[in-house]
């Protein structure tokens, strides 16, 4: 069974597939290079960045192409799109792997003439990838995929998506280290590289920007697979319970991106929030349980179905 799907798998979007495989490579790669090179940089290992940014790009790269192989209709808009998410991917890592070649920082980095350029086109690749991302939403959401959980699970995971790459534009927008070269930084409050949780390095010590950008960009995994469970084990729901709960669900995520997001902008770590970020925490928490019970409590059940 495992061998059919990634035989499927590998027909879906080629370059897409292509990219995903050499980041799995890359993934290694930077495994190793964690385990073996003693470099630290920004208060981390020097290949911890690599390892990162290869495993989302796996995940992103896979899910995305999955989610074009839904669509009903082949769309060469979409698939142009693909491609390009491609290639600013490719260009993103290779900026970022020729760094820790030479040693040095790829984000926020405008030391020297080439770091200033070298940043500039990472940002630039971002900000194309942003449309292309776009264009596939919208392209997925003028098709009608027959599953109607599915296409809603799909459509709220790519713009939850570009809400959490949007999350990311305080990092750079007005941000003033007051360190010479530095055009950026990820935690609030405190310079980068302090202490951090491990593997992720979110500050314990201030915010930390990247909490939001991350949970945001995993709604695309997120949202599909609770569509995937609600179909699997939510058996007694209807379809149109199904998809009143991914709408409530995807609601409640985009709502907890913004809080983990104005709760670093606040300059506060994840594991120390004070009394207000813990009332609209609740709040929300609350609010997602209730809409969740209503949309419970209205479902149609099968036995009603079956007497009309």
């Amino acid at each position: 069974m495992t061998t059919s799907v990634l035989r499927r798998a590998a027909h879906w979007h080629r370059p897409l597939m292509l990219f995903v495989a050499a980041m799995a490579v890359l993934t290694a790669v930077s495994a190793v290079g964690v385990l073996t090179d003693p470099r630290v940089l920004t208060g981390a290992p020097i290949w911890l960045k690599p390892l990162k940014f290869s495993i989302s790009f796996v995940l992103y790269g896979t899910t995305l192409a999955w989610m074009l192989s839904l669509l009903p209709r082949r769309s060469r808009a979409a698939e142009r799109a693909g491609t390009v998410v491609v290639a600013t991917g490719v260009i993103e890592m290779v900026i970022i792997v020729e760094q820790v070649l030479r040693g040095t920082t790829s984000h926020f980095n405008e030391t020297t003439p080439l770091n200033a350029a070298l940043w500039r086109t990472m940002g630039m690749a971002i900000m194309v990838l942003f449309v292309a991302h776009l264009v596939i939403g919208v392209v997925v959401l003028r098709q009608r995929v027959a599953d109607r959980p599915g296409r809603y699970a799909v459509g709220l995971g790519l713009g939850l998506t570009l809400l959490g790459m949007m999350a990311a534009i305080p990092m750079v927008a007005g941000a003033d280290t007051g360190l010479d070269g530095v055009a950026g930084a990820h935690s609030v409050g405190v310079p980068d590289g302090g202490p951090g949780l491990p593997l992720v390095g979110w500050s314990t010590t201030g915010g930390d920007l990247r909490i939001g950008h991350f949970v945001g960009l995993h709604a695309l995994q997120a949202l599909p697979i609770l569509a995937i469970l609600l179909s699997r084990w939510g058996t007694r729901l209807d379809e149109t319970t199904r998809v009143r709960l991914l709408v409530v669900a995807g609601a409640a995520y985009g709502a907890l991106t913004v809080l983990f997001t104005w709760q670093a902008l606040r300059g506060q770590p994840l594991l120390r929030p004070d009394a207000l970020t813990l009332v609209v925490a609740a709040a929300l928490l609350v609010g997602a349980v209730t809409a969740a019970g209503l949309v419970l409590a209205r479902r149609r059940r099968p036995e009603l179905v079956l007497a009309a």
